[in-house]
């Protein structure tokens, strides 16, 4: 018989609804030799989503850099003879450009990403970042507060910036975090695990998920009246599930609050650049010269790279806290806690810098990175779109909001008595293929049931699949 063993009961409670039962019986489908649709998780190149050449050139050469000369040698014959090479064209080689930033690399980084960094990651790449927060910012010399890259960490994601802030912030059971319902579940599994407490707040759904002072106030008066401390509030903009853009005025909601109330700000901004027409406004630009510690975070993971499995992001830190009782800050504690782990991983990092810095104007590889992005938000847009139109053919079915993020999060108001948005979702699996994942997985207000959706399969594999969805939707929220 096994030996039994006693856990940590916080890590036992944990749960993560998007790698939840829903997409393990998705799992169990295909091993069967089922059709299945991973739309339960942002991730885009695993639906068909092609790298940026740009950065697959860079970090190739970053792992090989003996291909250095090679490529080089393979451009100067191809200038002399291209009728040598049939079939190839200039722009199937490495770019000059590709070539030039890592040969600056190697020589920032001569031991290569084989080796270990500082704990903080490179110092170039967090100048490099810093940079790209001012730009994005309009910061300038003589407007505004610049970037510091001393208190700019390099992460295995942004997940892991995550982990590592609510980590520090729970130092008693009693202490809070402010969370947006629905939520993206890393939160509340980083708040169960380090054995603090979740106060939601609702944005308003039927108003495209905005937020009045209000809704934060009603929260923080909840927190306080089951005696919760609440030290930082979440914001993830755009937002994941409901891929909602939040407008200027709800975020300087969010930053009269913390003010007031004294709460960091952990600003989620890893979508920043899947807006599709809308406007992004960074925390880091509303806080300015107020004293008000703020967090924001950013990924490889999204936008339009979808380099999940790089494992590359950045969290940027504002008017870092004192630490009670001592003569430290929260970078001290936060550097202590990296150098643990002693850094991240080497190509992330790499990732981060080519995030930051895209090809310029003028070069070799600007043209066809500036056309991949296009095409690639283009046609995220393009998927969202085919799928809200679908739901105007769904019986009881809303969405509200702006389209942003890779996500829709649509308003279940029809379902067959006793039937949940788990059930939806599982029989949606069952008979089209779709995995999704009910919104219960994410928190929802009380009396309503939501799915989310990642508008990411190819828009050839959607067209085929929502006739399917929309006949078996109609059918099951009448009981058919």
């Amino acid at each position: 018989m096994a030996l039994s063993t006693r856990v940590n009961k916080n890590i036992a409670r944990m749960e993560y609804a998007v790698r939840g039962p829903i997409p393990q019986r998705a799992a169990e489908l295909a091993a069967g030799g089922l059709r299945t649709i991973a739309c339960n998780i942002g991730n885009p190149q695993a639906l068909g989503q092609k790298p940026i050449t740009y950065c697959r050139e860079v970090l190739s050469l970053l792992d090989a850099p003996f291909s250095l000369d090679r490529e080089r040698a393979l451009r100067r014959v191809f200038t002399l003879q291209p009728a040598a090479f049939e079939g190839i064209k200039i722009d199937d080689l490495v770019s000059e450009h590709a070539l030039a930033v890592a040969d600056e690399f190697l020589t920032r980084l001569p031991s290569g990403l084989g080796a270990y960094t500082e704990s903080k990651g490179l110092a170039f790449i967090r100048q490099a970042v810093a940079d790209f927060i001012d730009k994005r910012d309009g910061v300038t010399e003589d407007n505004g507060l610049r970037a510091d890259p001393e208190l700019i960490f390099l992460t295995n994601g942004a997940s892991e910036a995550v982990r590592s802030i609510i980590d520090i912030l729970i130092a008693d059971p009693t202490d809070g975090i402010m969370i947006p319902i629905p939520q993206y579940p890393l939160y509340s599994a980083a708040i169960c695990r380090a054995g603090g407490e979740q106060v939601g707040y609702y944005p308003d759904e039927d108003a495209g998920w905005t937020l009045e002072r209000s809704i934060l106030d009603e929260a923080m008066a909840r927190a306080m009246a089951r005696g919760v401390k609440v030290k930082a509030m979440v914001v993830i903009n755009p937002a994941n599930p409901t891929g909602a853009v939040l407008p200027r005025e709800s975020a300087r909601e969010v930053v009269d609050f913390a003010e007031e109330y004294g709460l960091a700000i952990i600003a989620d901004e890893v979508y920043q650049e899947n807006l599709y027409g809308a406007e992004f406004v960074s925390f880091a630009s509303l806080v300015g010269d107020r004293d008000i510690p703020l967090f924001s975070l950013h990924s490889t993971s999204k936008g339009f790279y979808g380099e999940c499995g790089r494992r590359g992001g950045y969290v940027e830190l504002r008017n870092p806290a004192n630490i009670a009782g001592g003569n430290t800050n929260f970078c001290d504690i936060m550097l202590k806690q990296a150098s643990v782990s002693l850094c991240a991983n080497t190509t992330g990092q790499a990732l981060v810098y080519l995030m930051v810095r895209p090809p310029p104007e003028g070069c070799d590889a600007h043209d066809r990175f500036v056309r991949e992005r296009y095409d690639i938000l283009d046609s995220l847009h393009h998927k969202a779109t085919l799928i809200r139109r679908a739901f105007d053919e769904m019986e009881g079915l809303k969405c509200f909001g702006r389209t942003g993020a890779l996500y829709l999060f649509p308003r279940l108001e029809k379902l067959p008595p006793g039937k949940t948005d788990f059930d939806y979702c599982m029989s949606l699996l069952e008979n089209t293929g779709l995995c999704t994942v009910n919104g219960s997985g994410f928190g929802q207000k009380s009396g309503t049931q939501h799915l989310r959706i990642a508008f990411l399969p190819p828009a050839e594999l959607l067209e085929q699949v929502l006739p399917e969805w929309i006949a078996f939707h109609n059918d099951y929220v009448n009981g058919r």
